[in-house]
């Protein structure tokens, strides 16, 4: 057999998979985006079911949980993202005490968590009066990108922001600042319930965030609270061209039910 026919035979070969291949993607999409699945099938799927978080409207998500736990279980606007992001994943929290020490290993344990995280993982951060203290910065951040977290949301301060900026690490913080919690601060545990920003979170919470803030889903609610979340996001953007159409919001509220 010739080069010439050898290289067009792997030359059509290749075609041949990058269309499998963008099927497969496609298709996975289609079902994500136009099939509705039930509460059961998402918990049957974990993984499937935070991919799904990802793409759902966290405003959505917000009222989903309004209207089915009958709890507001958003961060307030301090939180804040050090650059416009959109993310999903399950809290790995972690907690810290204010203590002025001189002890080198008071933050080990924090360090330890981070390590231990992996893909998919969203770092919570509780820090004791820290809205002037970096709970993170981009050591830490670098880390966390490098294991595939999903992004952090620290109840404190975040400093080294062009490095985050840089790796495209989503941090939301109550500020910049460029302090430091070492020698003032101690680790008191991971994975353990904590309270950012007034809000209980409990390891493997779903944490999702985009633009409109960031939100806490208790676990054992997860699926129930994303298909209603999904359905007030089909709800809302079939009201986009409907109120375009007629120029009123106020038919398509009575259309629609929604506001």
């Amino acid at each position: 057999m010739s080069l010439h026919r050898v290289s067009r035979i792997a030359f059509l070969v290749g075609i041949f998979v990058a269309i499998v291949s963008l099927f497969a993607v496609a298709k996975r999409e289609i079902v994500l985006a136009d099939t509705p699945l039930t509460a059961a099938q998402y918990r049957a799927d974990p993984a499937l079911m935070l991919e799904a978080y990802s793409h759902v409207e966290v405003a959505s998500v917000s009222d989903a949980m309004e209207q089915l736990l009958h709890e507001k279980r958003y961060l307030s606007h301090r939180m804040q993202a050090i650059f416009p992001t959109k993310f999903a994943g399950r809290a790995l929290t972690v907690q810290l005490v204010k203590q002025e020490n001189h002890d080198p290993g008071a933050l080990d344990g924090m360090l330890q968590a981070i390590d231990a995280g992996g893909r998919g993982s969203v770092y919570v951060m509780q820090v004791q009066d820290g809205a002037d203290i970096a709970g993170m910065g981009g050591l830490m951040g670098t880390a966390m990108s490098s294991r595939g977290f999903a992004g952090a949301v620290i109840d404190g301060g975040v400093r080294d922001v062009p490095q985050l900026q840089r790796i495209r690490f989503p941090v939301y913080a109550t500020g910049q600042v460029p302090s430091t919690s070492v020698g003032h601060y101690r680790f008191v545990g991971s994975n353990i319930p904590v309270v950012c920003d007034g809000v209980r979170v409990e390891a493997d919470d779903i944490i999702a965030a985009d633009q409109d803030g960031v939100v806490v889903v208790p676990k054992e609610k997860a699926a129930d609270v994303l298909v209603l979340a999904q359905k007030l996001d089909d709800t809302e953007h079939s009201m986009y061209p409907y109120i375009e159409r007629l120029h009123s919001i106020e038919e398509a509220v009575k259309h629609f039910g929604r506001i």
